[in-house]
């Protein structure tokens, strides 16, 4: 039970993060998706779409780490339990660092934040 507790805010985080990678990584001149970014023109999107990219692939990859270790926490739990908590850690981490460094960015860290944060709570509490 406690290995659920866990693992649905995990995994829910990990697919929060891919909806980013498709965002930042295949639609970042898309309106909408310049729209959520707060991007002004599409000139400005093609500008930013090689850092875009690159931080698309590495939140896809951070949601594969958090993926894995759910997946893990059943069949090895140390090395889930490993995975997971780094993973959801790096999570908070940056959304921290995002709404640091632009308080406005307040909504889009605890989109990026809340639910790695949950997982991290439930695990500390649940062992």
């Amino acid at each position: 039970m406690s290995q659920i507790l866990v693992a649905v805010p995990a995994a829910l985080a990990a697919l929060v993060h891919v909806y980013i990678f498709v965002l930042e990584s295949l639609r970042i001149t898309d309106p909408a998706t310049m729209k959520v970014f707060g991007i002004a023109s599409r000139e400005e999107a093609e500008i930013m779409r090689p850092w875009a990219y690159n931080q698309g692939w590495y939140n896809l990859l951070l949601a594969l780490q958090v993926a894995v270790g759910v997946v893990c926490l059943w069949a090895a739990p140390t090395v889930g339990s490993t995975l997971l908590v780094t993973g959801c850690a790096f999570m908070v981490a940056a959304a921290l660092v995002l709404v640091t460094s632009d308080r406005a960015k307040l909504r889009a860290a605890t989109v990026q934040g809340a639910l790695p944060l949950l997982a991290l709570l439930a695990w500390a509490l649940t062992r």
